[in-house]
């Protein structure tokens, strides 16, 4: 299963927040439409924390959370202990429904693990510095190797202008 990519999708400010108070500390409709039309049909790997500030399962993709206490009762998750286990279940998941890739969608600590191994990182870069209690990893250039970018002004229902870049691993 090792052809099913793994892709991080998430938006960082210039200072690394990615989330305050179980929210994203700014409003950008654009990315919100760009990130549905990146996840749609494709598994999506989450926290329970990013879980319960989304408030549902994200409809039109199969919903895996990981959580070592709590138990989501719904039809539309699959629960996981750990990361590497809920991994397991979204490949199964894609090769299932066809899908070629699994988005892991957050939070912190998710991303702080999945950056080891993820293929791909889809990064909103949001043109601020904004305070938070969620960071996202650095992003290490002998690592990671900057390839689309795409500048997005601020539209009427953003509050920043973003800048949109997909890294692909480098491979040894």
């Amino acid at each position: 299963m090792a052809d099913i990519l793994k892709t991080i999708i998430v938006a960082v400010s210039r200072n690394g927040t990615i989330g305050r108070d179980g929210d994203m500390p700014w409003r950008l409709s654009s990315d919100l439409k760009r990130f549905k039309a990146l996840t749609s049909g494709k598994p999506v790997v989450m926290g329970r924390k990013t879980y319960e500030s989304i408030g549902k399962p994200l409809p039109g993709r199969p919903n895996v959370v990981i959580s070592r206490q709590v138990v989501i009762d719904s039809p539309d998750v699959d629960m996981a202990q750990s990361l590497p286990e809920a991994l397991t279940i979204a490949e199964k998941l894609a090769v299932a429904t066809g899908a070629g890739e699994i988005c892991i969608i957050g939070g912190g600590q998710v991303y702080a693990q999945a950056i080891g191994f993820a293929d791909r990182m889809c990064i909103t870069h949001v043109e601020a510095d904004l305070e938070g209690d969620a960071a996202f990893p650095a992003i290490d250039p002998d690592v990671w190797q900057a390839g689309e970018t795409l500048a997005v002004p601020a539209g009427e229902k953003d509050s920043y202008a973003t800048r949109y870049v997909v890294y692909e691993r480098r491979h040894a």
